[in-house]
């Protein structure tokens, strides 16, 4: 069982390179003063809605070029596509279409965070436009090439790009990493982070802990800058899978390159549990947690000592 949504990328029909963003509504209040009196820049990703099953009804009437190809993960003529692509022209500002050509772009299915259901993501692109002015406020043509600006070149108060554009469009191939085991589901958002829940002996109704692993192409670069705590080619976060997954770890940790950091952000076991794994007499590996650094991991140092860097990342 999943939760299924549609993602449409409109091009533009003056310029092939050009698709349409739209700005996301902010996320609800989470009741914290403080936490809520922090206020995000603009987030823009692409236009989406949820997938609705056709009811009573015996096709839908909107074709899709090349649809076949997820057919082995989900028969897109089980769905009102046509209520689907409608509500998202909505979003930007535009009425229903007619004669668009609709082709299939990719199919995404989302690793398990839990504790809801996973989501499969059905990409779809088509030429519509021009948009009109009112909805000019809160949509924006952009590029791969100016998403990937606003992604790396970060800056206060700067537009932010959300995930469905990363996902869909920036990484070409997200499963092509040869160090993510063939049974993991892997998302990477931003580019050069990448997140795989795995199972551990977490608070239910959780059930896995977010095994997150920043391997930057450029593993050599150098930098001089004595204000980091440490370097290393690659940081690993919070190795806290069961004995089961252990396994998927130890590929994990032996891929990577060989100057390694380990961040741990607290002492509980869904975030320690696989500590004892990154043994590894040809890694240079580097423990960083509950404020404290050290070369090799001590189970009895692990356990609590202040809670410095608690909370930091969950």
């Amino acid at each position: 069982m999943a939760t299924c949504k549609l993602a449409v990328i409109i091009k533009n029909p003056l310029n092939d390179d050009e698709f349409l963003l739209v700005k996301q509504s902010p996320p609800p209040k989470f009741g914290h003063e403080e936490y809520d009196s922090f206020v995000d820049s603009d987030l823009f990703d692409l236009p989406s809605t949820p997938l609705t099953p056709l009811q009573g009804q015996s096709q839908c009437p909107v074709a899709v070029e090349g649809q076949e190809l997820c057919s082995h993960k989900l028969t897109l003529t089980d769905f009102d596509l046509n209520l689907a692509i409608n509500q998202v022209l909505g979003q930007v500002g535009l009425g229903p279409a007619s004669g668009v050509v609709w082709k299939f772009w990719k199919f995404v299915e989302e690793p398990e965070f839990g504790p809801g259901l996973p989501v499969q993501t059905v990409y779809i692109t088509g030429k519509v436009g021009p948009i009109n002015g009112s909805s000019k406020a809160h949509c924006k043509w952009m590029t791969n090439q100016s998403c990937l600006s606003c992604l790396l070149e970060v800056k206060p108060s700067s537009d932010r790009v959300g995930p469905l554009v990363v996902v869909g469009l920036l990484n070409d191939s997200p499963q092509s990493e040869k160090w993510i085991p063939p049974t993991l589901h892997v998302q990477e958002y931003p580019p050069g982070v990448k997140i795989l829940p795995m199972g551990s002996r977490t608070a239910k109704p959780f059930r896995t802990t977010n095994l997150v692993v920043f391997a930057p192409g450029n593993a050599t670069a150098i930098t001089s800058d004595n204000c980091f705590v440490a370097h290393g080619d690659a940081l690993i976060v919070d190795p806290g899978c069961r004995s089961e997954f252990h396994e998927e770890l130890r590929e994990i940790v032996a891929a990577l390159p060989r100057k390694l950091v380990v961040f741990v952000t607290h002492h509980h076991r869904d975030h320690v549990d696989g500590m004892s794994l990154q043994n590894n007499k040809f890694l240079q590996i580097l423990y960083i947690f509950n404020g404290h650094r050290q070369k090799c991991p001590a189970s009895s140092q692990r356990k609590r000592q202040g809670k410095s860097l608690t909370g930091l990342i969950g």
